[in-house]
C-alpha cells in the first residue's frame, strides 16, 4: 500500500509514518511533512507524539505537494543527516519530484 495517496487523512499519514530511533527522537526535525515554501508551509504535520487537539487535520488530494522531512542525529551527537523529499500527490498515488540522488552509504541498507 502506498502511504502518501489521495484520500488519506493527515492524522492517519502521521500515525503510520516511521518514528526516529529512541536515541535520535529528541533531536528530531519539528515536523514530518509540510507544504512547499520557506517556513514549513501548510499543511504542517508534526510527529504523532506532537499532534495536539489544535493540529489541523485534512485529507491528501491530487495536486498537493508535500515535503517529507527527516533529520537523524543522536542527542548530544556531533553529526546528523537531514533529508527532504518533495512528493506530488497524484490521482493514483504519488510521484517523487526531487531528483537529487541519495548516497546508498547513508541509507543504512
Amino acid at each position: 500500500t502506498v502511504l502518501m495517496r489521495p484520500g488519506i487523512s493527515f492524522r492517519d499519514l502521521v500515525e503510520r509514518s516511521a518514528v526516529p530511533p529512541g536515541d535520535c527522537f529528541p533531536a528530531r526535525y519539528g515536523v514530518l511533512y509540510h507544504g512547499v515554501g520557506l517556513a514549513d508551509e501548510y499543511p504542517t504535520l508534526p510527529h504523532a507524539s506532537d499532534w495536539t487537539d489544535d493540529t489541523p487535520d485534512g485529507v491528501l488530494e491530487p495536486g498537493m505537494v508535500l515535503c517529507v522531512e527527516s533529520y537523524i542525529g543522536r542527542l548530544g551527537g556531533r553529526e546528523g543527516v537531514k533529508i527532504e523529499e518533495q512528493i506530488l500527490i497524484t490521482e493514483t498515488g504519488n510521484e517523487k519530484l526531487s531528483a537529487y540522488p541519495l548516497d546508498e552509504k547513508l541509507l543504512g541498507n
